[in-house]
Formats: C-alpha cells, sequence, structure tokens
C-alpha cells in the first residue's frame, strides 16, 4: 500500500514519471488491483505514451466491470473514447 500511496502522490504532484515503477510494482503484486492500473494508465497518459496505456486502461475497465465498481467504469469508458478518438484522428 506505501508504494501505491507514493505513487498516486507523485502523481498529484506532477511527477508521473517517477510514479511509474511504484505503480507497475503494485500492479505486479496484486493482479486485481483495478486502483493501481486506473493510476498507472494515467500516469502513461500524462506522459503523452497513450499507446502503451490504452492495454492497462482496458484491463483496468475489465476489473471494474468484475468488480462491480460503476464510477470507474463510467470513468475508464470515458477515457478510453477520448483515447481511441484522438488516436484515430
Amino acid at each position: 500500500m506505501f508504494r501505491f500511496s507514493l505513487g498516486q502522490a507523485l502523481v498529484e504532484e506532477g511527477r508521473a514519471a517517477d510514479a511509474l515503477d511504484h505503480l507497475r510494482h503494485c500492479c505486479a503484486q496484486k493482479s486485481d488491483w483495478m486502483m493501481a492500473r486506473i493510476l498507472l494508465g494515467k500516469a502513461l497518459v500524462a506522459l503523452g505514451r497513450a499507446p502503451e496505456a490504452l492495454p492497462i486502461l482496458e484491463d483496468a475497465l475489465k476489473l471494474a466491470i468484475d468488480q462491480r465498481h460503476e464510477a470507474p467504469e463510467a470513468e475508464l469508458r470515458a477515457l478510453l473514447a477520448d483515447l481511441k478518438r484522438a488516436r484515430s484522428a
């Protein structure tokens, strides 16, 4: 949990690049940790690495659906739609 909190704080401070290793560690440690995947995907998007973020955010969406988290599901659907639109433009 410490590394997730640290990653979250780094993202909030605009230091997404510094957060990546911490968030990747969280995702590797717990395969169903939806919030870690969402934050990792958002950090990658903030760094201009949307193609790398897409599969991570898609995995997070599957977890949100499976875990019945409606608000994150809606947020992820909107974010993914925006990313896919931008990608095809």
